[in-house]
């Protein structure tokens, strides 16, 4: 596929990501590789142009098979919610809930019946999808029921290193809790399989053999059980039994060395153990160019990993870099794209 084509969806329509979705397809229209289709009501990216003062055409399109527009045009998959209603910037509203959910569910069937190569997400406020309706906690839950998939995980990816073509992959151990519950959620059993889904991801996005590493939990590492002995007693045994088994993994490394390692190109992927571990690493060395990768899904999907912002929403104060970023790395994971589907597609 020499020019991808890419769901994007723009997220509540009443926050910012209408308006970082408009400028990052006005930003890429001129490059014939690249087709980007935003999947909104097309009202909705009307008034994202008008709103950054953009010398651009927005295009409604009925089909995924179209042309490339050219310089200066924005597609948008028409989704047909909201018509020409215009909604308040920044309040929770059930129907641009109900849009961002029909968004979702759009680009998702496209992505799965393969027109699309995969998907790039903006951000939605939950509060508006539960007032729609939607039973669902979030983005992740929404896609694995649509795909059929009970178990995800997240790849960060960092687009920035201080090696030139390199990128840090950060993984995840344990995500939304409790950093005390986090703690007793880790046993020999579940950072073993972490590992292995780690390893196996970064293998399935196009990393031939990869090397991955394991961050500690403890300061130094539990310096040999002074301060700790969960990587005496949990995580050294796992990357010994995964090793066992063929792997060449590192680890468990002090957090305080191992993302700047992971930086400096030394490792391809780093297991963070707790949420704010990997994501307090990442962005505060890349905020922008940090972008999530759903794993586990049979489609690709990046995101922003930002929110609404309901409170700058509508005034073209946005910044439109993780956008960019998510864009620029679903057109990078596009090869690879049945590779991700044969191995997570629910058999």
């Amino acid at each position: 596929m020499t020019a991808p084509v890419l769901a994007l969806t723009p997220g509540d329509p009443v926050g910012i990501g209408p308006e970082i979705t408009a400028a990052v397809l006005h930003e890429h229209s001129g490059d014939p590789s690249i087709h980007g289709i935003a999947v909104a009501d097309a009202s909705v990216m009307r008034r994202a142009v008008e709103v950054l003062g953009l010398d651009a055409e927005v295009r409604a399109v009925d089909s995924w098979d179209v042309a490339h527009p050219g310089e200066g045009v924005i597609d948008v998959f028409d989704i047909g919610v909201l018509g020409d209603e215009q909604l308040e910037w920044g309040v929770v509203d059930a129907r641009a809930g109900r849009a961002a959910v029909k968004s979702i569910e759009i680009a998702t069937t496209a992505a799965m019946n393969q027109q699309v190569a995969g998907i790039v997400t903006g951000p939605i406020n939950k509060e508006a999808i539960w007032k729609a309706g939607a039973k669902h906690l979030g983005h992740t839950e929404m896609l694995g029921e649509l795909t059929g998939v009970t178990k995800q995980d997240t790849m960060f990816v960092v687009e920035r290193s201080h090696v030139p073509g390199h990128h840090m992959h950060v993984f995840f151990a344990t995500r939304h809790m409790s950093l005390r519950k986090a703690l007793d959620a880790i046993t020999l059993e579940t950072q073993a399989d972490s590992i292995r889904r780690a390893h196996r991801a970064l293998e399935v996005y196009g990393i031939e053999n990869p090397r991955l590493a394991t961050a500690a939990i403890n300061p130094h590492g539990g310096e040999n059980g002074a301060f700790g002995d969960e990587e005496i007693e949990i995580l050294r045994p796992a990357v010994e039994q995964v090793n066992a088994d063929g792997l060449q993994v590192a680890g468990p490394i002090p957090a305080d060395s191992v993302f700047h390692q992971g930086l400096m190109g030394r490792y391809d992927g780093i297991l963070s153990q707790y949420h704010d571990q990997g994501h307090i690493a990442a962005k505060t060395f890349d905020f922008d160019g940090t972008i999530s990768v759903t794993v586990g899904l049979p489609i690709l999907r990046t995101s922003v990993d930002h929110g609404t912002a309901f409170d700058i929403a509508g005034q073209a104060k946005a910044d439109p870099g993780t956008m960019r970023s998510a864009f620029r790395a679903a057109v990078g994971y596009a090869p690879f794209v049945d590779g991700i589907r044969a191995e997570y597609l629910p058999r």
